[in-house]
């Protein structure tokens, strides 16, 4: 015959030991992890003490960006805020894009990309610029380290479209031995731009493909028109291409006109 055993009962006081002992375990675990935290956080053993400076600078150096952006920092290599040091490493002239990572035990490690500038942007006493990727930006114009540089204009961010149709224009009037000077995009939609050799060309509006367009029967034609007046391309005072079937235009010393009819209107 089988006997059950009886089960022991833990004294009521005996588990209230228990849980208080834990509690005070735990309490203390959190105060040594807290105690070690602190310590770590205040050690000067741990302040930011080195900023390695990585990338192909030409307006800037790793001493002046350290000495410009180390001041603004604030905490040591646990606590200091990385977004707010890439903030301002990028407020930095001429800085387009920071990366910044943590570098044991004391360091940061940053990569920084600059502005190649494209053109200028605005009227002519803006000191904007606009970089390859179409984006506007200040700098000090005394830096640049290109010349020849082209006016872009336009609506607020219209940059990267004006930037995208110079590109398209600029090879196209190189065989008339003439470079784009600058390029404007009013805020009716329509195109104006000055040649190097200072002449007034009124592009009219629509796709890139249309503008080119017009601009390409213009080169083409061009010299047959110049030549009969013993003139050049360099001659071109001022042309309308804004007509359906041709272009109005004038040379220094002569006015004339191509195959547009004379009661055509031109393009906006």
């Amino acid at each position: 015959m089988n006997r059950s055993q009886p089960t022991s009962v833990v004294p009521f006081d005996v588990k209230l030991m228990n849980i208080t002992a834990t509690v005070m375990f735990m309490g203390c675990l959190a105060a040594c992890v807290m105690t070690v935290g602190w310590w770590l956080m205040r050690t000067p053993a741990f302040n930011i003490g080195r900023i390695v400076v990585e990338g192909e600078l030409v307006h800037n150096n790793a001493v002046t960006l350290r000495a410009n952006v180390a001041p603004v920092l604030k905490g040591n290599f646990f606590t200091v805020d990385l977004k707010a040091a890439q903030h301002a490493f990028e407020q930095v002239p001429w800085v387009r894009e920071a990366q910044v990572r943590r570098e044991y035990p004391n360091g940061l490690r940053v990569s920084l990309k600059e502005h190649v500038a494209e053109a200028f942007w605005g009227p002519e006493t803006s000191t904007g610029l606009v970089n390859k990727a179409g984006e506007v930006f200040e700098a000090n114009l005394g830096e640049l380290d290109r010349e020849g540089l082209p006016r872009l204009q336009g609506p607020e961010g219209s940059a990267p479209r004006v930037l995208q149709m110079y590109h398209s224009l600029a090879p196209a009037l190189k065989p008339l031995h003439v470079g784009l000077d600058s390029l404007t995009l009013n805020a009716r939609g329509s195109w104006d731009a000055v040649l190097d050799n200072d002449a007034q060309i009124e592009l009219g509006g629509g796709t890139t493909e249309d503008v080119l367009q017009r601009v390409q029967r213009l080169v083409r034609t061009l010299p047959q028109i110049t030549s009969q007046y013993q003139r050049s391309a360099a001659d071109l005072a001022s042309a309308d291409l804004r007509y359906e079937d041709g272009y109005a235009l004038r040379l220094k010393g002569v006015t004339t006109g191509s195959s547009a009819p004379a009661s055509a209107r031109p393009r906006r």
